[in-house]
């Protein structure tokens, strides 16, 4: 049996066993959780064993380099293993850093998700959020009161623009225009998730992006403004 169907069978042994026990919460009498780690280490110490007597056939300065080669190895998956949350927030954070506007989850210290939107080049926060399932790019607005579609949004995910009753007049970047009362059923960014969220549609041509405005704002648990970079928590 080589290493490689060593690995894998004990890898196969132990998810059927920790499948098999799933509702029990212990394996062997040991906890689940603890016993999918013991299942991780084994065929790494396996793999060690071989290392090392694969050794003893040369001399004492070769077996002491195979032994300090594999103890970097273990060292270096336990610290992957260990780390691995820590790594997938740089990674996260280098995306967002690369490509602003990318809305993107990260694991905060409490375990909790927080998303971080950076600054676009105009400056602004801007983010895709997907409205009544369809992704729609809107700049997170402070100063807007509710979520405000622009026209041509409000028709892309669904809604008929032309029967619907202009009557509250908001300012825009254009200047004051007026703007029709809407519900919208599902907002969200990330997986922050928002039902019936009061909105407004804009007249035709008076908003060139929709904004992400207080109606949904205000019910996330904090909102922070830094520099380059907002972060939303549920």
């Amino acid at each position: 049996m080589n290493g490689l169907t060593f690995v894998l069978l004990v890898l196969g042994i132990g998810l059927a066993l920790l499948i098999f026990n799933h509702d029990t919460g212990q394996t062997f009498g040991i906890a689940n959780e603890d016993f999918g780690q013991m299942v991780y280490l084994v065929p790494i110490a396996g793999l060690l064993s071989v290392g090392i007597l694969a050794g003893r056939r040369g001399d004492m300065g070769q077996v002491l380099r195979n032994i300090a080669i594999w103890l970097l190895i273990v060292l270096g998956l336990v610290a992957a293993y260990l780390y691995r949350d820590d790594a997938r927030n740089v990674g996260a954070r280098m995306v967002a850093g690369l490509l602003p506007g990318t809305a993107v989850v990260v694991t905060t210290s409490e375990g909790s998700n927080e998303v971080i939107i950076h600054k676009t080049r105009g400056n602004h926060f801007q983010t895709n959020v997907r409205v009544e399932g369809k992704v729609l790019p809107m700049l997170v607005d402070t100063g807007a009161s509710t979520v405000v579609l622009s026209y041509d949004d409000a028709r892309a995910i669904g809604l008929d623009p032309q029967d619907l009753s202009y009557t509250i007049s908001v300012m825009t970047a254009n200047g004051r225009a007026m703007a029709a009362p809407v519900r919208l059923d599902e907002i969200a960014i990330g997986p922050i998730v928002r039902q019936n969220v009061r909105a407004m549609v804009a007249e035709d041509g008076r908003l060139d992006e929709s904004l992400l405005g207080m109606s949904f704002l205000s019910t996330l648990g904090s909102l922070q403004m830094q520099t380059d970079e907002l972060r939303l928590r549920d």
